[in-house]
């Protein structure tokens, strides 16, 4: 494993907490800078904007959406709509909390089709928060443990976090193409995700902020982005990620759609609440129809 330690670095994002989810949709938000982000796709246009009914309070509730040839689902990880935060999908790994029961554990490997694997990072199960990684290689916060590392590098060479500036997953995006992280990240940090994860890095803010991994869902196909990010910096998200970039809200009018939404290349969990639109948002934005 590597170590990054970033001196005298001042992280704002932190694993612990919510994210906030204001009164608004995609319809309602302000107009995004860059106009063709906001046009619609057939299907949008004859949906309706209603949210979602809440599930039962189980650990794991799923509902599922009306999609084509792939998995659309709503639904609660923990009793918790910010799906993306409890979470982690690395390459073709899914990495989810050990208090998941066996029927929602059974429900996400029959969704996403890959390698599950129960997991915490030092004990927290904000799995989604603090690693993040792609088919080469996997970032992951400093308060991981030994027997967390050694494990993580079955999966690809592994690079540690350290100094405050360790929550990965809520500070990189990444697909199989690029990577993109946060500014608190230094440029010889961004340097070194590079070299782990195999691909392009470059240090990005989204909508001014430097939680991208929060503010982004991304795949091999598209790039699902917060709604108030500018056109420069969505050149450069899409242009290093090497695939298209839509804007679109989860859980009905988060921006912060990392964290209320979970994709892979095939199949999307989006949090309790999401509705129609923006899920045909995001099966737009990630390559879905």
């Amino acid at each position: 494993s590597r170590f990054i330690k970033f001196e005298d670095a001042v992280c704002t994002a932190t694993a612990e907490g919510s994210y906030p989810v204001p009164s608004r949709t995609r319809k309602s938000s302000p107009p995004a800078s860059i106009p063709v982000l906001w046009c619609e796709s057939p299907r949008e246009r004859s949906s309706l904007c209603h949210p979602s009914s809440s599930p039962p309070l189980t650990y794991l509730s799923i509902e599922e959406s009306r999609g084509k040839n792939m998995a659309t689902l709503t639904g609660d990880i923990l009793g918790h709509p910010q799906v993306g935060v409890h979470v982690s999908i690395v390459g073709d790994v899914l990495f989810h909390p050990f208090s998941l029961d066996d029927d929602a554990k059974q429900l996400l490997s029959e969704t996403f089709d890959m390698e599950m694997v129960p997991f915490s990072i030092g004990g927290s199960s904000l799995l989604g928060s603090l690693v993040r990684g792609n088919r080469n290689g996997i970032a992951v916060a400093d308060i991981a443990s030994e027997s967390d590392l050694d494990q993580l590098s079955s999966y690809g060479e592994v690079v540690v976090m350290e100094s405050g500036v360790n929550a990965a997953g809520n500070l990189i995006a990444c697909n199989n193409h690029g990577a993109v992280v946060g500014m608190t990240i230094p440029g010889p940090g961004c340097e070194v995700i590079s070299d782990v994860l195999g691909v392009p890095a470059n240090r990005v803010r989204i909508a001014g902020q430097d939680t991208v991994g929060s503010s982004l869902v991304v795949n091999d196909a598209g790039i699902l982005a917060h709604p108030d990010i500018s056109e420069m910096e969505a050149a450069l998200v899409s242009d290093t990620l090497g695939v298209a970039l839509m804007v679109g809200t989860v859980c009905f009018g988060s921006p912060y759609v990392g964290a209320g939404c979970l994709a892979s290349n095939q199949s999307v969990l989006a949090g309790t609440g999401t509705t129609g639109p923006e899920l045909n948002r995001i099966e737009d934005a990630l390559g879905l129809i």
